[in-house]
């Protein structure tokens, strides 16, 4: 006959496993163990505290809602985590109690009662965010803790879109940024920067009622008030925001009923200086499908875009993360996976999240060779292109050589050879045009390039030993 805690734990899988990924799954339950129930509070053991806190973080409201489905509205959960015994004196495992996350910071006050003109009484404007039943008055701002300008790492590739970020958070409405246009390609920060503008205009002016909400979940709302007959109800909802951030606003593309809607709701808002945050994969004028009168309105403001973060920027980006994590990983690693991770930080930090995930369920320390191992299945499984910051580091390490001396202006034969090698292998394993890759090899032009590709092919055919050399670095490059 099965315990109790064990039989509620099992129920709570089969919902759990409904509603996320298999792989998910496997992952980050399947390795979990009941321990026990003890005044509706069910106890479960995690194998350590990084494992917590990605429970915590990415399907604490999941949990939630299984036990107390389980175990009815009293039901609560506590974690028993597994601590290194070589790192902490107290050897037993310790728990936390849960929840932990703190999230009164981003509440939005009561939204005020208007009038009802027809009728000349106060009642409520239903909550498109909440089931209809549950009565509820607080508007949820929607935002995530962890989007924060603290954890926003600013380099050259998004100091301007900060800047403008930060200048609306201080003074939201009354800057010539409204609206502020974020747009970039997928993974560079756009839903990060914008959670972290709204994060700190509720730290700077509590009373302020801020919502990010995605496009989709907006014209689903809009399709639903169609349905129930009450639009107006939908755009006043609106029109009450203060700092009212919309995310992937492209996807408004075609909708021509719900671009009307949120063209009325856009005027209301700029007219009253209430502030508007949208954020975009495209530039305004690469919009396409979008209203005329619309797309001007969006061009009322700034758009800035983020652009894909150097080498320098993304190293930071994950010592970041890790740091913020209370993890320790070899420098050597982090420097791997910023340089085969370049044009995605959500993939790079997956990356790093799946090593981390290795190491600690299988109990293995973190190097340079799990590193590889993990990065190789994971850039395997998205489209991998080496980036000539990697070439050069390559070239660097076989020849002997600092990154600095290959991109001198020192004419020493073997710094200009190994320049022109990084050159060569450049234009073989990237998409870079000539002139992308004599900027970035010592800020040479194009005809420099190709010069040094033509050396480089006669070498190979007239020089036994430096055959060997292309050969061995092109494996190393593969790797």
């Amino acid at each position: 006959m099965k315990s109790k805690h064990v039989e509620v734990w099992g129920k709570c899988l089969a919902v759990i496993k409904d509603n996320i990924p298999y792989q998910s799954f496997k992952t980050w339950f399947e390795p979990i163990k009941p321990m026990k129930i003890e005044n509706n509070v069910l106890t479960i053991q995690v194998p350590s505290q990084f494992f917590y806190e990605w429970l915590e973080e990415h399907y604490i409201n999941l949990l939630k809602k299984t036990i107390k489905k389980e175990m009815g509205p009293a039901g609560r959960l506590e974690y028993s985590i597994i601590m290194d015994s070589s790192r902490y004196e107290n050897k037993a495992p310790i728990t936390v109690n849960y929840p932990t996350a703190n999230r009164k910071a981003v509440q939005n006050k009561s939204v005020a009662m208007p009038i009802d003109l027809n009728h000349g009484k106060s009642r409520e404007i239903p909550n498109p965010f909440i089931i209809p039943g549950l009565k509820k008055l607080k508007v949820e701002s929607q935002l995530v803790d962890s989007y924060s300008f603290d954890n926003f790492v600013e380099g050259d590739c998004n100091r301007l879109a900060r800047s403008a970020g930060w200048a609306v958070a201080e003074n939201p409405g009354k800057t010539a940024f409204n609206p502020l246009l974020i747009y970039s390609q997928v993974g560079l920060g756009k839903t990060h920067l914008a959670h972290a503008i709204g994060l700190q205009v509720k730290n700077n002016f509590p009373d302020k009622t801020v919502l990010y909400v995605q496009t989709e979940q907006f014209i689903n709302q809009y399709i639903d008030s169609v349905r129930n007959n009450n639009q107006n109800d939908f755009v006043h909802f609106y029109q009450m925001i203060d700092v009212l951030i919309l995310d992937d606003v492209q996807f408004l593309a075609g909708k021509e009923k719900t671009q009307d809607i949120f063209f009325h709701i856009f005027n209301h808002l700029h007219q009253s200086h209430k502030q508007i945050i949208l954020t975009s994969d495209k530039a305004p004028v690469e919009l396409k499908g979008l209203e005329p009168r619309l797309l001007s309105r969006f061009k009322w403001g700034l758009a800035a875009d983020l652009q894909v973060p150097d080498l320098e920027t993304r190293i930071a980006i994950l010592q970041k993360k890790l740091y913020a994590d209370g993890i320790e990983m070899p420098y050597e690693v982090v420097e791997y996976l910023a340089y085969n991770i370049t044009t995605n930080i959500r993939e790079m930090e997956g990356a790093l999240i799946s090593i981390l995930a290795q190491a600690s369920l299988n109990k293995k320390t973190i190097t340079l060779d799990l590193a590889k191992q993990m990065i190789d299945k994971f850039v395997k499984n998205t489209t991998r292109e080496i980036s000539i910051d990697y070439i050069q580091k390559v070239v660097c390490d076989y020849f002997g050589i600092t990154i600095d001396l290959i991109n001198s202006k020192t004419r020493k034969r073997e710094i200009v050879q190994a320049r022109q090698l990084a050159m060569f292998f450049s234009k073989k394993h990237t998409k870079n045009s000539l002139a992308t890759i004599g900027l970035q090899c010592g800020n040479k032009d194009h005809a420099t390039v190709l010069h040094a590709c033509r050396t480089i092919n006669n070498l190979i055919e007239t020089d036994k030993r430096f055959r060997i050399y292309v050969s061995e670095i092109d494996k190393k490059l593969k790797l």
